[in-house]
Order: structure tokens, then C-alpha cells, then sequence
């Protein structure tokens, strides 16, 4: 579960004390602070696993792209800012950030070419707030890894079940596609990716 501390803030103020020192994690939507739950061990196997698996493809294709530790995604319309489970960056386009060098804060959807969110119990921001303010931003790539099927089923059916969502920008909305089992993903930004949505499950310790 998290925890929302319900004391509207602007991004600047959030920056200025959050994160703190105590090691906490903390996002703001919508001028809110939550503080973030300490993730499941399965969680962050899938964590770990995504983000071995898609460094080692940017390296294979020689790409200027890494993973930071730590780095907040700023939606440039509302007073957000998100800490993605796996974030992407294009190093080229940092320069252009205004944020980056003093914050770690990117807003631009050129620096952003994937984000992936792994579900846990807030699985609500995952599918609406942050696919809406993603979307808004540019970003041309998002996943959703609903590992454990916590999702509403509307997003992963009924009955429901783990599922790999990939959403992709297309003439500037979300198209949204959707993996499970054996199926191979197919990722625009990835197209040779060797891996299946069950590799990812069974990371998490679900296999199928």
C-alpha cells in the first residue's frame, strides 16, 4: 500500500525536501506527496531482470542510452513527478533537460525512449494517471508488467492474468498491445528483443 501525505506542494518545494535522507521513496501526483511502499522481493526480481535484459540489447546495438539509479519524470502540465521502476534515457538529449544537471528531473520525451512500470499495489496509477500524463509528455514507449495480475480487468480480462501491456504513441494517443505467456514481446524501440512475457513472469517467481 502507500501512504499519501495530503499536503499539496508545487514540484519545486518537492524537490527541495523530498527525497529525504531516510532512504524513503516519494512520488508527487498532482501536488500530493506519496510516499511509496518498500517493494516485494519478487518485484524487484522483475525490476532487475527488465532492466539486465534491456541494457544488454543497448548494448548489443550500440545505443546512447542507460538506466539511472535514481531520476524523477516531470509531466510539464501539472505539478507531478514520477520515479519509473525502469527508466530509459537518451544521454544525447540531456542537454536540453533545464532540470537534469541540478535535479535528475526530465520532462522532454526526446531524452525518455521507454519507461516500464512493474504493478504493485497502486496498480490504478500505473494504467490511468501515468499512462495519461506519459502519453501527454510524448513518451514514445511505455510498459506496463502486471507480473502478479493485480490490475483491474478491464486492463488484463477476466478472469484475469498476467499480462505485459506496451503502449506506443502513435499520431499522438496510446495504441496499446498486449503480451502473455509463451508470446514474444514486440517492442518498436526493441524490435529484435528476444524475450518472452513468460521470461518476465517467471522472474517474479510466477511461472506459467
Amino acid at each position: 500500500m502507500i501512504q499519501a501525505l495530503r499536503k499539496l506542494v508545487t514540484f519545486d518545494e518537492f524537490v527541495a525536501k523530498y527525497p529525504d535522507n531516510t532512504g524513503k521513496r516519494y512520488e508527487l501526483h498532482d501536488g500530493v506527496i506519496v510516499e511509496m511502499s518498500q517493494p516485494t522481493g519478487d518485484h524487484e526480481e522483475v525490476v532487475g531482470f527488465l532492466a539486465f535484459e534491456v541494457t544488454r540489447e543497448c548494448i548489443r546495438l550500440n545505443l546512447p542510452y542507460f538506466i539511472p539509479k535514481t531520476a524523477l519524470v516531470k509531466p510539464p502540465e501539472n505539478e507531478s513527478a514520477y520515479s519509473p521502476d525502469v527508466l530509459i534515457l537518451n544521454r544525447p538529449n540531456l542537454v536540453n533537460e533545464p532540470l537534469w544537471k541540478k535535479e535528475s528531473t526530465i520532462s522532454q520525451a526526446e531524452s525518455i525512449p521507454l519507461v516500464v512500470e512493474v504493478v504493485s499495489s497502486n496498480w490504478r496509477d500505473d494504467y490511468l494517471k501515468k499512462a495519461a500524463d506519459y502519453e501527454a509528455i510524448g513518451m514514445p514507449e511505455y510498459w506496463i508488467v502486471d507480473y502478479a495480475a493485480l490490475g483491474g480487468r478491464r486492463f488484463i480480462g477476466n478472469p484475469k492474468q498476467p499480462t505485459v501491456s506496451l503502449y506506443t504513441l502513435i499520431e499522438g494517443e496510446y495504441q496499446v498491445s498486449q503480451f502473455r505467456g509463451s508470446d514474444r514481446i514486440i517492442s518498436p524501440l526493441f524490435p529484435e528483443l528476444n524475450l518472452t512475457a513468460e521470461q518476465i513472469f517467471q522472474a517474479g517467481g510466477y511461472p506459467l
